[in-house]
């Protein structure tokens, strides 16, 4: 596993807000940081489990999410969010962890 960034969910409204329509979220770019900080604010509709709309989770790129996600408590089937990236959320020891798996030929 790879350390790719810790997603803190918010209510407010923050400097450089991407708006994600399609997943019913604001982030901002946790690219420019270096540590990887990731503001979200999950929209009134967003069709997400609680503990991911209301605790901080990190994630980790794996190679290979399905075996990654064998034998942990699902919290998000896995996704494609975007093209080329599948994601799952899992929770550990009552936290949400994202594991990512990047399309190695895109």
């Amino acid at each position: 596993m790879k350390f790719n960034h810790v997603g803190i969910p918010t209510t407010e409204r923050f400097d450089g807000e991407i708006d994600l329509p399609q997943l019913k979220m604001t982030v901002s770019d946790h690219e420019n940081n270096p540590f990887g900080i990731q503001w979200q604010r999950y929209w009134k509709d967003a069709p997400y489990p609680e503990i991911v709309k209301s605790i901080p989770h990190v994630a980790f790129e794996v190679d290979n999410l399905n075996e990654a996600i064998k034998g942990h408590k699902i919290i998000i089937e896995p996704n494609s969010p975007s093209a080329g990236l599948m994601v799952a959320f899992i929770e550990i020891n009552g936290a949400p962890v994202e594991l990512m798996q990047y399309d190695k030929n895109t």
